[in-house]
């Protein structure tokens, strides 16, 4: 199962309004494993860095003039991400950026349903409490320390490893984790036993191991409980 973790920096909260993606970081698993398959990209957003945005993540114009612009990537993007799943703290907000730089590029868009939201799962995991990344971070104890400011791929780094924590820990296949799951499969897992199998496998015990065996167990005596 290939899934993409992401997340985007921006000039702002709302592309309609003018503002544009100005960094996209996304990392590829594969059954829920980290691969060295990454997405990183700067971008020119043809237009000025707000103040307010420029305090979040750090990325000024001077940086970013003479990076690509969104033209020159969004198929590079749309070829990474494939038909994989996307996953995403706060979806709706970076899914809205890429459509509409892909719906101005004249790109296919991306289904919402393709998203997995992490900041919906651990609301629903975590009634009442905070559900930033750092939060999450400090309650699955993972060190992001490195996260002075916002960055995509950074931040794409560390929200693989929180979702990892958020669906069942780092063995969430394996049934290892049941007070974080729920649903049918959960429940197939929790109460899957092996059946019987339909021939015994052969003795790997040699001869002479098992006379040696023998004469160790009657050394020990009548009384012993072995021999029962």
């Amino acid at each position: 199962m290939r899934e993409i973790v992401l997340d985007t920096e921006t000039t702002g909260f709302d592309p309609e309004s003018g503002d544009r993606i100005v960094e996209i970081g996304a990392i590829e698993l594969v059954g829920h494993v980290p691969t060295k398959n990454v997405f990183h990209e700067y971008i020119d957003p043809e237009r000025s860095m707000p103040q307010e945005a420029f305090e979040v993540h750090g990325l000024g114009d001077d940086f970013l003039r003479g990076k690509p612009k969104f033209a020159a990537l969004g198929q590079k993007f749309l070829d990474f991400v494939g038909d994989a799943k996307l996953v995403i703290h706060n979806a709706a907000f970076d899914m809205k950026f890429l459509n509409a730089e892909l719906k101005w590029m004249g790109l296919p868009q991306i289904p919402f349903d393709r998203a997995i939201d992490t900041l919906d799962i651990a609301r629903r995991r975590f009634p009442g409490s905070p559900a930033s990344l750092d939060a999450l971070c400090r309650r699955f104890g993972i060190d992001n320390s490195a996260r002075t400011l916002h960055g995509a791929l950074l931040d794409s780094e560390i929200l693989a490893e929180v979702y990892l924590e958020l669906i069942g820990g780092r063995q969430p296949d394996f049934g290892l984790s049941t007070s974080a799951s729920s649903g049918t499969s959960a429940i197939a897992l929790e109460n899957w036993t092996p059946p019987p199998r339909p021939r015994a496998l052969p003795s790997r015990i040699s001869p002479s191991e098992k006379e040696a065996h023998a004469a160790f167990v009657a050394k020990l005596g009548d009384g012993t409980l072995w021999p029962k």
